[in-house]
């Protein structure tokens, strides 16, 4: 059977398929106004901000607004702050996490399934309904005001992001297991040489997750953090309001900057992102 040269032509797309391109493209577009808007204040001057009619493009670009949020108040210390919780939060929740899942998804004990239905249990409960119990415990341990609050739970696991992880694990073959203990590894090194490593777009998704949540965290560090020099980025930005005054420009110049990172990171891994979070209901 013979193909006609026009199989080989590349198809136009149809009136479906450009009118959900044009959907996409004008809910992206309605999506990036408040991000010009955010970008467009931060380089104006105080006094033109609330202008009337607004002006998207400003006559003068005051550059020198990022650098007064480093000059009036301690910005770079909030930054710093925020870079060493999250990191911590990160690491913990990735090692925690990833061992918990390990141990539902790769060994046989019992009790095994009991134990994961209680963990799954545990997201009906709210953040609200722990959160006075959590303070009073840190408050007797005289951990108030330090980060350890802000840090220690994340070394504990978590059941979302070790349900993420433990179905993903359970999508590795276990013939790699097999194989494995034949040469002589043990369940760690199996769990470290074999299913880390086959795991990495699940693992970025639960970095990525947990970036996200702890860089901005506000009601964490509001509550246990009480010393000026230790605040963080999502405390940092009240410094820039006030009861009767804010200064839109200096606050909306620092949201871009708190804001940066969160972007590029999630620009840069959100191919593993998606493949973590998509690679998690294959098996069950």
């Amino acid at each position: 059977m013979t193909v006609s040269a026009h199989d080989n032509r590349p198809r136009l797309p149809t009136w479906e398929t450009a009118l959900s391109h044009l959907v996409l493209v004008a809910g992206g577009f309605f999506l990036m106004i408040p991000l010009a808007w955010m970008l467009s204040t931060s380089l104006k001057s105080l006094g033109t901000v609330m202008s009337l009619p607004p002006e998207w493009i400003p006559r003068t670009f005051h550059w020198e607004n990022y650098a007064d949020i480093f000059r009036l108040v301690p910005f770079g210390r909030y930054v710093w702050n925020t870079v060493v919780i999250t990191l911590l939060d990160v690491v913990g929740k990735i090692v925690s996490c990833s061992l918990v899942a390990f141990a539902f998804a790769r060994l046989r004990w019992r009790g095994r399934e009991v134990l994961f239905l209680i963990m799954l249990a545990t997201m009906m409960l709210p953040p609200q309904v722990t959160m006075i119990p959590q303070f009073v415990v840190f408050k007797h341990m005289e951990l108030i005001d330090t980060i350890v609050p802000l840090v220690l739970p994340n070394w504990l696991g978590g059941p979302f992001l070790t349900f993420l992880l433990r179905q993903f694990f359970m999508s590795i073959p276990l013939d790699l297991d097999d194989a494995a203990r034949i040469d002589g590894a043990s369940n760690f090194g199996i769990y470290w040489r074999v299913v880390l490593p086959l795991s990495k777009p699940a693992l970025a998704a639960v970095a990525i997750f947990m970036f996200n949540g702890s860089w901005n965290d506000f009601f964490g560090p509001l509550i246990y953090l009480h010393s000026r020099d230790k605040y963080t980025i999502a405390l940092g930005l009240r410094s820039f309001q006030d009861q009767n005054y804010t200064e839109w420009h200096l606050l909306m110049a620092a949201s871009l900057v708190a804001m940066l990172p969160v972007v590029l990171i999630f620009f840069f891994a959100q191919k593993y992102f998606i493949q973590g979070i998509v690679f998690t209901g294959v098996k069950g």
